[in-house]
């Protein structure tokens, strides 16, 4: 590995720890678990055993596009991609922070929807680091059908909760 590929890999994997944060700035506390949520919600322990596996893989597939990329080539994708680690790092200080459910409902439908534009604007120029991006999405479609469902069971007004 060269010197290029250290210093890449490392601003890639800075930038998704830089998103991890949040959910380290911004974790469950009593006002989550006195909502009601459904019998199949993950139990809090395994979140971070999903997303530590998670992030690395994030990295790697971002700087895997980087390395792939001609002149030029990465500018959309990797718009895309950093625009969704904001999305990400939002999600966490949204639900958790601002205790906003409805209003983290809606965020992580952009996150969904950068997640999707990832894979679709890697795949052509590195198909394995388009692959790589999958289980996160599938991830995060199972976070945001828990956001929903969460949602609705505490029926938070539309007003109130965004």
């Amino acid at each position: 590995m060269e010197a290029s590929d250290l210093i890449s890999i490392t601003i890639f994997t800075a930038a998704n720890f830089a998103a991890a944060c949040s959910g380290a700035f911004f974790k469950p506390d009593g006002w989550y678990e006195n909502l009601n949520k459904p019998s199949w919600q993950p139990p809090n322990w395994l979140f971070p055993i999903v997303w530590t596996p998670m992030y690395i893989i994030m990295a790697i597939s971002g700087w895997m596009l980087w390395r792939d990329a001609g002149p030029g080539e990465a500018t959309i994708p990797l718009i895309i991609y950093f625009t969704h680690l904001v999305f990400n790092f939002a999600w966490s200080a949204i639900f958790f922070g601002m205790k906003r459910i409805g209003f983290a409902m809606f965020e992580i439908i952009f996150l969904w929807g950068t997640l999707v534009g990832i894979i679709v604007t890697f795949y052509p120029i590195s198909p394995t680091a388009a692959y790589m991006m999958l289980p996160y999405l599938a991830w995060a479609t199972f976070a945001g059908y828990l956001n929903y469902v969460v949602w609705q069971m505490n029926k938070a007004p539309l007003s109130k909760a965004i």
